[in-house]
């Protein structure tokens, strides 16, 4: 089991102990048709090349070519997730948040810096069913999301070789959630744990003036996990 895959288990594990243990649970929550939740939330990508589509004869015959790879950084960001109650059990719910990431160098790429500055705007609507079992409401979530990806920029190592220019694709995936709502008391407040797995790619361009010097598809399929408070009215 990855490392990213334990993070979302364990998150998913802690929440039944964490909501027995909070002093203030109510079973008589108000039922409201919209919840509004902020969250921090830990952004954690893969990146790695799937298939290198394109490449110039002067940068494949360079050693540091021979067996590409790269991954992208973590983060942490807040978000804002807006929720509608179509009934007790079916919401449907988007989230609103840019992430900031880089790209660097594995394998025969190891310690290089390829992009940087790139902002992902996750567009994603997911429709959520929550299980009847009372006051603490645990759920599980499916929808689409298209990855807005802009404002990158050619990284030290790129620039070194050349590169003017980089240009990554905003692409359309899906996004699967699972997670729990924790009242506190008959207020609307409560506590929000949540989990969703993307699965998303991108196709990077590199450019040295106009030409493409460089075309690589990457997997970005990352594990975003979120912690913090719901209102609900």
């Amino acid at each position: 089991m990855t490392t990213r895959a334990r993070l979302a288990l364990g998150l998913l594990l802690a929440t039944p102990v964490l909501a027995f243990a909070a002093p203030a649970l109510a079973d008589d929550q108000p039922d409201g048709k919209w919840q509004i939740k902020l969250l921090a939330t830990a952004v954690i990508p893969d990146g790695k090349i799937s298939q290198v589509r394109s490449i110039d004869p002067s940068l494949a015959s360079m050693a540091a070519f021979s067996a590409p790879q790269t991954y992208a950084s973590n983060t942490v960001t807040p978000t804002v997730a807006v929720e509608y109650f179509l009934t007790r059990t079916i919401s449907v719910e988007t989230i609103a948040g840019i992430t900031a990431h880089h790209v660097d160098g594995s394998g025969s790429l190891n310690g290089t810096n390829l992009v940087n500055h790139v902002l992902i705007i996750p567009a994603t609507v997911t429709v959520k069913y929550h299980l009847p079992l009372g006051p603490i409401r645990p759920y599980v979530g499916v929808g689409p999301s298209l990855y807005l990806v802009m404002g990158e920029r050619p990284g030290d190592t790129a620039t070194a070789l050349g590169v003017t220019k980089v240009s990554m694709s905003s692409n359309l995936g899906i996004a699967a959630q699972a997670g729990v709502d924790i009242p506190i008391g008959k207020t609307g407040y409560g506590l929000s744990l949540d989990a969703k797995k993307y699965w998303v790619d991108t196709t990077a361009n590199f450019y040295a003036g106009s030409a493409n010097v460089l075309s690589t598809q990457h997997k970005l399929d990352p594990w975003v996990l979120s912690a913090g408070v719901s209102y609900r009215f």
